[in-house]
């Protein structure tokens, strides 16, 4: 499968999401936890990857306090899909941005020649109007199923989003041979040790 080019990453061995979900993993993957990298910390990565992959028009600008909201939205996201994961529900904090985001945006519907309905930014090409974009996706992906397997890796200093393609739906890790044989050889050490949990992951 050839992956967009905002699909951001070298590092990773992707497991992709079926289009559109693809790009709400992407935007999630905009920051990687273990490279400790940010596409959408700085100005000029962050409108190139906005405008790239569409959440930006291509004469819009994000500013910082744009950019700022967009890596709110982004912890929201990443909260929602760890919960996928068996992790914790979304705290209220990381909700109320979410609702935020849909209270605040004014986006267009369109329709193409095929008759397929869209939703495109209004005419200020505000980024909130883009980022609602995923909320709708995440939405429509709630509804044929395809949701629940997208998750975020087990693996604390990991955490890439992934696409859970397994038949049983138990996947949890984004890569077996590494994060995978990583946390569970770390809790074998750790049960050989004395200790009853699991080892300790470090987070940021």
């Amino acid at each position: 499968m050839t992956l967009p080019p905002w699909v951001p990453g070298d590092e990773h061995d992707w497991k992709p999401a079926p289009e559109p979900l693809l790009l709400v993993q992407a935007f999630v993957n905009t920051m990687d936890v273990e490279l400790g990298t940010d596409l959408l910390a700085e100005a000029e990565t962050g409108n190139e990857w906005l405008r790239l992959s569409g959440l930006l028009p291509p004469g819009a600008t994000a500013g910082p306090e744009d950019l700022r909201a967009a890596r709110d939205v982004r912890d929201g996201i990443r909260a929602l899909i760890a919960h996928n994961g068996a992790g914790p529900e979304p705290a209220d904090e990381e909700l109320a941005v979410l609702r935020a985001l849909m209270r605040s945006s004014r986006p267009q519907l369109t329709i193409g020649r095929a008759g397929l309905i869209q939703i495109e930014s209004g005419p200020e090409g505000r980024i909130a109007d883009g980022l609602v974009r995923l909320l709708v996706i995440i939405r429509d992906a709630q509804r044929d199923g395809t949701w629940p397997r997208l998750k975020a890796c087990g693996n604390a200093e990991c955490g890439w989003a992934f696409y859970d393609r397994s038949h049983s739906r138990r996947g949890a890790w984004c890569d077996m041979a590494a994060c995978g044989n990583l946390i569970k050889n770390r809790n074998l050490r750790a049960r050989r040790s004395g200790r009853t949990g699991p080892a300790p992951t470090t987070t940021r």
